[in-house]
């Protein structure tokens, strides 16, 4: 590990107790800072609602934290959109937001254009599939950015076990992104969760950002925030333990070429051929292709859409 990422170990990662509830309230009032979280959100029914009210409950009627509690439905058939908002969240579709531009699936997608349909100085995005949700989790990434004014962008870091083995969970994070941060971006070899959905950030840093569309949107904006703001603008926070629903592993595969995909993007801006990934599925006779695209489209940084821009000047 380079020394720098030694350095920037003590001295930008923290832990959830390190800024309790009111040291971070106070930060807020004197700040007047702003913020919005957003959950993206895809036939979630199941676990939207607790964690809306949870949010809700905990960091906006008890503690007035977050100000504005979005979930962005990126095409759900399920409940997912009636179960957030009797929880208490404002329910915006991802075909809403911006409708000159044909929305494309992923989410990635759906975190780009939850810039322009929220409005917070800082923006705090969590995964809407998480099980026993604490807003440990929102108040530990959002307090060093009303805290500390040259931090830029917080990731969570967190225990993720699968099923009751301790530590097994991220397997796309341990053979994947930390062998590609390790190799290409060793200044980003000491976050502990890398492609974690949880994290927040200055608007006026996501909004300089391309967004891959699909789920390589986690390494691209934390590779991009290196470049962009550099390393001690980053942190990371210790929240305890995430717990959410898995993957099999032909899922996990398509995700791993997407984030790969993303990667040698960064590494070498040219002209790609659109790459698939092949995979096999045992049928009836015998092993079977299945061939999937893999994402490569991107959005351009907010700041530049004209929408975005005319909202700012009115």
């Amino acid at each position: 590990m380079l020394e720098e990422v030694e350095r920037w170990l003590t001295a930008r990662s923290w832990s959830v107790a390190d800024r309790p509830l009111d040291q971070v309230l106070a930060a807020k009032q004197r700040t007047g800072r702003t913020v919005s979280v957003v959950l993206p959100a895809l036939n979630e029914e199941a676990t939207v609602g607790e964690i809306v009210s949870v949010i809700r409950h905990d960091l906006v009627d008890r503690a007035p934290l977050v100000d504005e509690l979005v979930v962005m439905d990126s095409g759900s058939t399920d409940r997912t959109a009636e179960r957030a908002a009797a929880a208490g969240a404002r329910v915006v579709r991802r075909d809403d937001v911006l409708p000159r531009l044909p929305a494309v699936p992923g989410k990635g997608e759906v975190l780009w254009r939850s810039l322009l349909a929220t409005g917070g100085d800082i923006v705090c995005f969590v995964d809407a599939d998480l099980r026993a949700f604490s807003s440990d989790f929102v108040l530990g990434i959002v307090g060093p950015l009303l805290t500390d004014p040259d931090v830029q962008l917080v990731k969570a870091m967190y225990d993720r076990p699968l099923g009751t083995a301790p530590g097994q969970g991220g397997r796309v994070t341990e053979l994947m992104a930390r062998p590609l941060l390790n190799m290409h971006w060793p200044r980003l070899a000491g976050f502990v969760q890398p492609l974690g959905g949880e994290y927040a950030a200055r608007r006026s840093l996501l909004e300089r950002l391309p967004f891959p569309v699909g789920y390589g949107v986690e390494l691209g904006v934390l590779v991009d925030a290196l470049q962009l703001a550099g390393l001690d603008a980053l942190a990371q926070v210790d929240v305890g333990v995430r717990r959410h629903r898995h993957q099999d592993g032909q899922a996990l595969g398509r995700m791993a070429a997407a984030i790969y995909r993303t990667a040698q993007l960064r590494l070498a801006r040219g002209h790609p051929v659109r790459p698939s990934l092949t995979q096999f599925e045992r049928g009836a006779d015998g092993f079977e292709p299945r061939t999937y695209p893999v994402d490569t489209e991107e959005r351009p940084p907010m700041a530049e859409i004209a929408e975005y821009a005319a909202r700012r000047v009115a």
